[in-house]
């Protein structure tokens, strides 16, 4: 009885945040899943920008475009790496009804605020992945809203990134189930579309923090608990939506759920503890996605005391009232972030190009 399996027990969900062509090939991820109560991966921009780069098991591949575009070759891996993960997900995909099981693949971050262009590709990638538990990745931007709804209104499923704000975390649940409404009118199956929401946890306490010690004195007793207070009022928040007549109608027919998926959980702050986001966000019907550093910590050290997100909503919001009282805007923060968020992975995107382009060269 570790401590993942204790946590997969409290009805935690655990993912695997990385992939990389080493880990399938080595069997490092099939350990993974079978010591450490793995059940879903996912990748981003900066993961494939990282594991690419490196070169571990893609010189073959890459050899086979010489001559070609780096941007066929970078979907052609990653689209093959997915694919391979998913066949490795697959028993657990069909014993937990299609819950998990799940590698998610994201659009190009370069489409962050186009619309058409996002629901193309992300169409492009279901098709070229062709395994039903994937997650196509779109970003939560006020672009990305009503691609989200046209991806799902198509039976695709899809896993929402780079949330930050409890306002964006209501219009993600609400572009989705407006995504089922549609889905149904058009005769689709709604049991087969799958979705969560990634709230993105760290990021939020790093950029507070920081300004937290601007400020001083008693607002620095605020260190380390705001991005908490936040997730577990989008927690909240699912609830409250997640049971509405609304939503219960589609539910009838099958529709599943949209579960919070909480991700940036590794901290940043080393004098927090390394367990901080799993240990204080364990709570049934979430996924928490670690990268392997976390879950390394979390196997060895975290400390699980049942529940810590239902119930904790009133201190949650005392928490961000006083965070308020600082002169601190929370709106600020995770605006910046979005901006950032969407940045950072473009960025990763354009440097994998670029070296997939020179490696193509020489």
């Amino acid at each position: 009885m570790t401590n993942l399996k204790k946590l997969s027990d409290e009805g935690v969900s655990i993912w695997l945040d990385d992939l990389s062509r080493s880990r399938l090939t080595t069997g490092n991820l099939q350990s993974l899943i079978d010591e450490k109560n793995v059940v879903g991966v996912t990748t981003n921009p900066s993961i494939f920008q990282a594991a690419i780069s490196a070169g571990d098991g893609y010189e073959e591949q890459l050899a086979s475009f010489k001559g070609g575009s780096a941007e066929e070759a970078v979907e052609a891996m990653t689209t093959d790496d997915v694919r391979a993960a998913c066949d490795l997900f697959a028993e657990i995909y069909s014993a937990t009804g299609g819950e998990d099981g799940r590698v998610s693949i994201e659009v190009d971050p370069r489409l962050a605020r186009d619309t058409d262009e996002t629901v193309k590709q992300a169409k492009r990638l279901w098709e070229i992945v062709d395994r039903p538990n994937t997650l196509i990745k779109i970003p939560a931007t006020p672009e990305g809203l009503p691609a989200i709804t046209k991806t799902i209104a198509a039976g695709i499923s899809v896993n929402v990134t780079l949330i930050f704000s409890l306002d964006r975390y209501r219009a993600v649940a609400e572009a989705y189930i407006d995504g089922l409404e549609q889905a149904a009118e058009a005769g689709i199956d709604l049991s087969t579309i799958y979705s969560v929401a990634s709230v993105f946890i760290s990021r939020i306490d790093a950029e507070v923090d920081k300004r937290l010690e601007e400020v001083g004195g008693d607002a620095l007793e605020l260190r380390g608990k705001v991005a908490l207070a936040n997730a577990r009022l989008m927690f909240e928040a699912y609830e409250e939506i997640f049971s509405s007549p609304r939503f219960t109608q589609l539910a009838e027919q099958g529709a599943n759920k949209q579960r919070p998926l909480w991700a940036s959980t590794g901290t940043k702050n080393p004098d927090y503890s390394p367990t901080l986001y799993v240990d204080e966000l364990v709570t049934r019907g979430v996924v928490n996605t670690m990268p392997e550093a976390t879950l390394n910590s979390a196997f060895d050290g975290s400390v699980l005391a049942g529940d810590t997100v239902r119930g904790g909503y009133d201190e949650a919001r005392s928490v961000l009232a006083d965070l308020a009282r600082t002169g601190i805007s929370l709106a600020d923060v995770t605006d910046k972030l979005e901006e950032e968020g969407v940045a950072k992975f473009e960025e990763s995107w354009n440097s994998l190009l670029e070296t997939v382009t020179d490696k193509l060269d020489s």
